[in-house]
C-alpha cells in the first residue's frame, strides 16, 4: 500500500461480507475462566504480599517483567502493527517470534485478533463495532464484548492477513503457545513464578490492552479529524500500553508503525520497531509524512 491511511472498504460492502461465527455456551464458560483465574491470582498475589512476610520476591518481579514485556509487545507490535495493519515487514522467523509472543497474551490467535480489530476500524463507534463504548457501554468496550454471541470471520475482515503462512501456523497452534507462556514462568520460578509471571502477567496484559478499546474511545484528546469514531489520545494508556494509547493518532493513520507522532508522545512499541529496523529485523517500516500529519490536524 502507498501513502493512503488504509481506509476501510465501504460500509455496505463490509456489512454484506460480515459473516460472524456464533460462540457456544462452552466458549463463554472458557472465556469466564480465562478472565476469572488471572483476576483471582492477582488479588491473591497482592494480598499475600501484604499479609505474608517474605512472600514478595524481586526474582518474581523479574519473571513478571520478563514475560510481560514480550507478551505486550507481541500484541502491540506483532498482532497489531505488523499483522493487522501491515505497518512493517519482517523475516518469517521474526514474524513467528512476535506472533508467538502475542499468543502468550491469551487473547486468541493472530488472525481472529486481526479480524476483530479490523472490523473495529471499519465500523468504529457504530452499531457493528465489536467493542465501542459510544455504541454500547464502557464495560462492553472493555471486556463485555468477549461474551458477545458472534465473532467476525477472518475471511471477511482479515483476508490479506490470512495469506500469511506464519500467521496461519501460529493461529492453529495458539493454544500450545499460550500454555508454553504459562509453563515457562513455572520453570524459572516455581509456583510463585507461575503466579506472578503467568497469571498476574496475563491479567495485566489483558486489561491494559482492553483499556485502549474502552478508555481511548471515551477519555482524552482528539487532535485529528477521524469522522464518526470517538478515538482519543490518552497519556496514561499511552504509557502503560507501550504507545497504543495514542489511539486518535492511530485511527487517523492506521497503517503507521508509529503511534506517537510527536517527540513527547512516548511510544515504546514504536521505539522497538525503530530498533528492529536498525538491526535489520524489520523492513518497509511505514511512517506518515509530516505534511500529511499536519494537514489532518484540527
Amino acid at each position: 500500500m502507498c501513502i493512503m491511511t488504509q481506509r476501510p472498504r465501504s460500509f455496505g460492502l463490509l456489512a454484506r461480507l460480515d459473516r460472524r461465527k456464533p460462540i457456544s455456551g462452552l466458549d463463554r464458560a472458557a472465556t469466564a475462566v480465562l478472565l476469572a483465574a488471572p483476576l483471582a491470582a492477582t488479588v491473591a498475589a497482592v494480598a499475600l504480599t501484604f499479609l505474608r512476610p517474605g512472600f514478595f520476591s524481586w526474582r518474581d518481579m523479574a519473571i513478571l517483567g520478563g514475560f510481560y514485556v514480550p507478551a505486550a509487545l507481541g500484541v502491540t507490535i506483532g498482532y497489531h502493527r505488523m499483522l493487522a495493519h501491515r505497518g512493517f515487514e519482517a523475516h518469517p522467523v521474526v514474524r513467528g517470534v512476535l506472533l508467538v509472543f502475542g499468543a502468550w497474551s491469551i487473547q486468541g490467535g493472530p488472525l481472529s485478533w486481526a479480524a476483530v480489530h479490523l472490523k473495529h476500524h471499519s465500523f468504529s463507534d457504530k452499531e457493528l463495532d465489536p467493542h465501542s463504548p459510544a455504541a454500547k457501554s464502557l464495560f462492553h468496550a472493555h471486556m463485555g464484548w468477549l461474551f458477545s454471541a458472534e465473532r467476525p470471520e477472518p475471511e471477511a475482515f482479515a483476508r490479506a492477513q490470512m495469506a500469511d503462512p506464519v500467521a496461519r501456523f501460529v493461529g492453529r497452534t495458539a493454544f500450545w503457545w499460550a500454555v508454553l507462556g504459562l509453563a515457562l514462568p513455572f520453570v524459572f520460578g516455581g509456583w510463585s513464578g507461575f503466579l506472578w509471571g503467568g497469571l498476574v502477567r496475563v491479567f495485566l496484559v489483558h486489561h491494559v490492552t482492553w483499556s485502549v478499546n474502552s478508555v481511548c474511545h471515551r477519555f482524552g484528546s482528539r487532535p485529528f479529524r477521524t469522522g464518526a469514531d470517538r478515538s482519543t489520545n490518552n497519556l496514561l494508556v499511552g504509557l502503560i500500553a507501550l504507545g497504543e494509547g495514542w489511539h486518535n493518532n492511530h485511527h487517523a493513520f492506521p497503517r503507521s508503525a508509529f503511534h506517537g507522532l510527536r517527540w513527547k508522545e512516548i511510544d515504546v512499541s514504536g521505539y522497538a520497531i525503530r530498533l528492529m529496523g536498525i538491526l535489520r529485523l524489520a523492513s518497509n517500516i511505514y511512517r506518515v509524512p509530516g505534511d500529511v500529519v499536519a494537514a489532518r490536524r484540527g
